[in-house]
């Protein structure tokens, strides 16, 4: 008897990835996203994942999902349009092929209060085929907020997706599909030309830098024109995947000049450690302290390690003393923005 397929629920988020099942990630947009709506619906995902089946309502701070923008006059725009978004979905109903369309999201009530609470649902359609999914993209939290297009975050969606499937390193596209899965509003980029040069390069070439996987999208022509497209991925040796670690560390400022070959990263000294923390806790690694230095640029990276402490008080020894502070450096910049 051949084993169960491992269903996506089963998948759990972390501390640094997060879990967006398989179905929604080729999603076909009526209003084009934004990179914005795209991050803040793989967080609403994220934060109805213990419940995301079941028929309740989910309840999310929206300073959670405004990231660094300091105002929540965004949200309510995006929570619009992903409630316009449809997933298209081929199925089989009554012996036959069929197309299944549902909503992004429900309904939902947002209170006005800059620090208020957003309440949403999970349509019960999208609900059946979350509970039915068997494959699934697990987003790394760092790479999903340092790319800088929507073109770029969904190519990495696509690509995590896909890049555990054993059997298969390609998949073949349509120049309209691939369109329509990248979210390009319709009218714009209507050249191939025009699509490589300003949507699949500079995703393709963030994609590679910031992730595990090199991708590739090849032209395939039928005649003298491009009409399909084949993207490849291939999963990055250890020093690949170390070189796209040290990428996310460093600032998006000068990111372009850096991929491109023509600038130097050159970081000025790390100031010591204030004598006041000694009697808090032993140092940490140098290496994290310039981790956090150069993925919160701006921030106080000793200030962080006390309020750290303190909220580390009566919880018990951490497993990984120089990961739990990162992770809680990158909850405070998000509660914190400067």
């Amino acid at each position: 008897m051949a084993d169960a397929p491992y269903r996506t629920l089963s998948a759990k988020p972390n501390a640094d990835t997060l879990i967006k099942p398989g179905e929604l990630v080729d999603v076909v947009e009526v209003t084009p996203l934004t990179l914005a709506d795209r991050r803040i619906y793989n967080l609403l995902l994220e934060n109805a994942w213990d419940a995301i089946d079941k028929p309740v309502t989910h309840v999310v701070a929206k300073s959670l999902l405004r990231g660094s923008h300091n105002a929540n006059d965004r949200i309510g725009a995006s929570i619009e349009r992903l409630m316009s978004a449809i997933v298209k979905i081929e199925v089989v109903w009554d012996g036959e092929p069929a197309i299944e369309r549902v909503q992004l999201l429900g309904g939902n009530i947002e209170t006005l209060r800059s620090d208020g609470l957003l309440e949403y649902e999970i349509p019960a359609r999208l609900r059946k085929i979350i509970g039915n999914s068997t494959i699934f993209a697990r987003l790394q939290r760092e790479v999903m907020f340092a790319l800088t297009s929507k073109y770029a975050l969904t190519l990495y969606e696509m690509v995590q997706k896909r890049g555990n499937l054993r059997w298969r390193s390609s998949e073949k596209f349509t120049l309209e599909e691939l369109r329509g899965v990248l979210g390009v509003p319709r009218g714009k980029l209507g050249s191939w030309s025009n699509l490589k040069l300003r949507a699949i390069d500079p995703a393709v070439e963030e994609v590679n830098a910031l992730s595990d996987y090199v991708v590739e999208i090849a032209p395939v022509k039928t005649g003298r024109r491009v009409t399909h497209v084949e993207l490849r991925w291939w999963k990055k040796d250890g020093e690949g995947q170390g070189a796209a670690g040290r990428e996310l560390s460093f600032s998006k400022v000068g990111r372009k000049e850096r991929l491109s070959g023509t600038s130097e990263t050159v970081s000025p000294p790390l100031r010591p450690r204030p004598a006041t923390l000694d009697d808090r806790g032993t140092p940490l690694k140098t290496e994290t302290y310039e981790t956090a230095r150069l993925r919160h640029p701006g921030y106080d990276i000793y200030y962080v390690e006390g309020a750290w402490r303190d909220w580390a008080k009566g919880k018990g020894p951490a497993d990984d003393p120089d990961r739990a502070y990162l992770a809680f450096f990158r909850t405070f910049a998000e509660r914190n923005p400067l």
